[in-house]
């Protein structure tokens, strides 16, 4: 398997990770589950080491995926350096998958029982400093009358609550399904793969935070993907899937903005 986690830091605010910032191409990627690092003022955060690898602790593959797609369509990345278990990006503050206490079937006894004042540090310290930077990022191509698409790469586990799931790649949207629905189009007409809408998950479990805090609130084109991590946890696995993504977007791309 591939690594992508970031290197150790001493500093908690040092937690975005921007690729490729000035990329003229249209589309905007960001990959806020890039990392399982869990900074060390929160030890193991009461987890084993395989359990801090595993999908719970971050989405395997993604940010392979993302940066193949930056080099390919000359898109900046904007990617968490955390483990989702200290914070999920992909989540507002108020919700309690922010810093869960269980995911999955896994308890995260570092996570239980946090005081308000943990908490709110943990949203200074990781959420709104990639908030802001996302948002910056799309504030200054508006400004300057450049287009952005905005595209989110996550991947699932294969296996979920014991049931295998038959699904290679998911394209979730919120409102807008003006690029979703020629993206699934593109995959579909391409073939051989197992392609859903809103699958394995959708609006109604909370996953579309970033589509909805930074592309509906802009009137971006945008979807989110989700590609299952064992197709693309390694080298090769995240070429070929980043390659079938991508040759999905310069189909859908030009269909999306003729609807736009």
């Amino acid at each position: 398997m591939t690594s992508t986690a970031a290197p150790h830091r001493s500093s908690p605010h040092d937690v975005v990770e921007v690729i490729n910032e000035g990329g003229t191409g249209e589309l905007v990627l960001i990959c806020e589950h890039a990392s399982p690092y869990i900074p060390p003022e929160y030890g193991d955060l009461g987890l084993s080491e395989s359990d801090r690898l595993a999908h719970i602790a971050w989405d395997p593959g993604a940010f392979d995926v993302a940066k193949a797609l930056s080099a390919r369509f000359d898109a900046p990345v904007v990617a968490s350096r955390v483990s989702r278990l200290v914070y999920d990006c992909n989540r507002p503050p108020d919700v309690p998958s922010a810093i869960p206490a269980v995911s999955e079937r896994f308890r995260v006894p570092g996570n239980a029982n946090l005081s308000a004042k943990d908490w709110a540090e943990r949203v200074d310290n990781y959420y709104r400093p990639f908030r802001e930077t996302v948002s910056n990022l799309l504030d200054l191509r508006q400004r300057s009358g450049r287009p952005a698409v905005l595209v989110t790469i996550h991947s699932f586990t294969a296996v979920y609550f014991g049931v295998r799931r038959e699904l290679d790649v998911g394209i979730i949207h919120d409102a807008d399904a003006r690029l979703a629905d020629p993206l699934l189009r593109a995959f579909r007409e391409a073939g051989g793969m197992i392609v859903e809408m809103n699958e394995p998950y959708g609006p109604e479990d909370g996953v579309t935070h970033t589509l909805r805090e930074h592309a509906l609130s802009r009137s971006l084109l945008n979807a989110m993907i989700e590609i299952r991590n064992d197709l693309i946890d390694d080298e090769a696995g995240a070429a070929l899937w980043a390659g079938r993504l991508g040759d999905a977007l310069a189909e859908a791309l030009p269909r999306a903005r003729m609807a736009a």
